[in-house]
């Protein structure tokens, strides 16, 4: 039987060898943190509680399907990763994403196709001399995030989505039940797809994401999609927040003051005014613990986690005079705008787009939300004068929304209430009766 040996340098860097056949020693592993305990305070740590053998990578590794040729490198300093002749590549965007496994969505693979594409995957990254390997989180509310490991062929990816994840305590991965993992093949063939009849057309590469199997797959330079990546990423891990009793959300976090509010707008008004939200980045996770963005900001002095919101704005687009500016919404009324997203004359439902969770479920579990903290909810007409505002302006018109007295929700004519039912009963036959407009 072939045994494997751990390493640990002193700078906290270890691999795994199957060469030398010496019994396993005590494994010291560190978190990739940029501000942490320091080595021998973790080695420490280690020895009190009795954990961390030295097999544990190389089995947890192998249980994911990768075997260690030569070297496992985990949760490498940035500094180290240079060391291994990581580089930061620059950021592209527009990579096909494709994802198996969205609620109420045809999905984009096959699962027989998801089978051959992992085994592909596992077997080139079994291939190469020096794995690197690093853990991280989405979310960052400890009892309801989602754990990663990511499992690559390349450090330069480690340097790149090392910023995408929350850093995790040490052994929080290996101790989680169902934790996520991202598998990187930066130098396997980008013709590989076509051999299971997979063809993305991604000239950089292409994202894969596996609701069903907790797995995201990244080819090629699909790693400084940073975009995608997290698309996959947020598709993957919010079944495994809403289990573990967080209520992730297609939302904006806007901090006022104090105070915490979530904002639903078209990804047009976002942009214009993404300077004055904590994050560009839609989703963030609202639990019993207080609200949490899915992942890390530029702002690296911001707190992690946010109170539970006081209010909840949804912005819809009617030029017809039928919305008003700006009303105020009973939660069962906010649950079914929810559900809309009213664009001028169309439905798009921006709230729950791309959601791998079923969106009635999603806003049943929203106006639990709101009734069990009575949050304040508010309905706002970006483009009432047939001219969206922008930046400041749709910011000047959402605040007072929040702090001054607002008429409830009076729409004029009775012709809109009619399309609404329309299109929500025909794409939700079992809306409860409960949600109204």
């Amino acid at each position: 039987m072939r045994r494997w040996l751990v390493q640990v340098s002193r700078s906290g860097r270890c691999f795994l060898s199957s060469s030398t056949p010496l019994p396993p020693v005590r494994l010291s592993s560190r978190r990739n943190a940029r501000s942490g305990p320091s080595v021998p305070l973790q080695q420490e740590k280690l020895k009190q509680e009795g954990q961390g053998f030295s097999y544990g990578l190389n089995w947890a590794l192998a249980g994911k399907g990768v075997i260690v040729k030569d070297k496992a490198f985990y949760n490498l300093m940035v500094s180290e990763l240079h060391q291994e002749g990581a580089t930061v590549i620059e950021s592209i965007s527009g990579l096909p994403v494709l994802v198996r496994g969205r609620s109420g969505g045809a999905s984009e693979f096959s699962k027989a196709q998801s089978s051959k594409l992992l085994k592909q995957i596992c077997s080139h990254i079994s291939s190469i001399s020096n794995i690197y390997v690093y853990d991280g989180a989405i979310g960052s509310l400890p009892k309801c995030d989602a754990k990663v490991r990511v499992i690559s062929d390349s450090p330069s990816a480690i340097l790149s989505l090392s910023n995408v994840l929350w850093e995790t305590p040490v052994r929080a991965v290996s101790h989680d039940c169902c934790p996520l993992t991202i598998y990187v093949a930066s130098s396997i063939s980008l013709s590989m797809g076509s051999s299971i009849s997979l063809d993305p057309k991604g000239h950089d590469g292409f994202i894969a994401a596996d609701v069903d199997r907790s797995s995201v797959i990244l080819t090629g330079k699909a790693f400084a999609d940073i975009v995608g990546v997290k698309e996959a990423l947020t598709a993957v891990s919010e079944p495994i927040i809403c289990a573990r009793g967080g209520l992730p959300l297609s939302a904006r976090l806007l901090v006022h003051g104090f105070n915490a509010v979530l904002l639903f707008a078209p990804e047009a008004t976002i942009q214009s005014c993404k300077d004055q939200l904590v994050s560009a980045d839609a989703g963030v996770i609202v639990s019993s613990e207080g609200t949490a963005l899915l992942f890390p900001t530029r702002y690296s002095n911001g707190p992690n986690v946010y109170k539970i919101p006081v209010a909840i704005v949804l912005a819809s687009s009617d030029s017809t005079g039928t919305l008003p500016p700006s009303s105020k919404l009973t939660p069962e009324q906010a649950a079914y705008h929810f559900l809309a997203g009213y664009q001028n004359g169309t439905f798009t439902p921006v709230y729950s787009k791309g959601s791998s969770v079923n969106p009635l479920e999603l806003a049943k579990a929203l106006l639990a939300k709101l009734k069990e903290n009575q949050i304040s909810c508010f309905l706002v007409n970006v483009s009432a004068d047939e001219k969206a505002p922008k930046g400041n302006e749709f910011m000047k018109l959402v605040q007072p929304t929040l702090f001054e007295k607002v008429p409830p929700f009076e729409p004029k004519g009775g012709y809109l209430k009619a399309k609404y039912q329309s299109f929500l009963s025909a794409k939700f036959p079992e809306i409860p009766e409960e949600f109204c407009f």
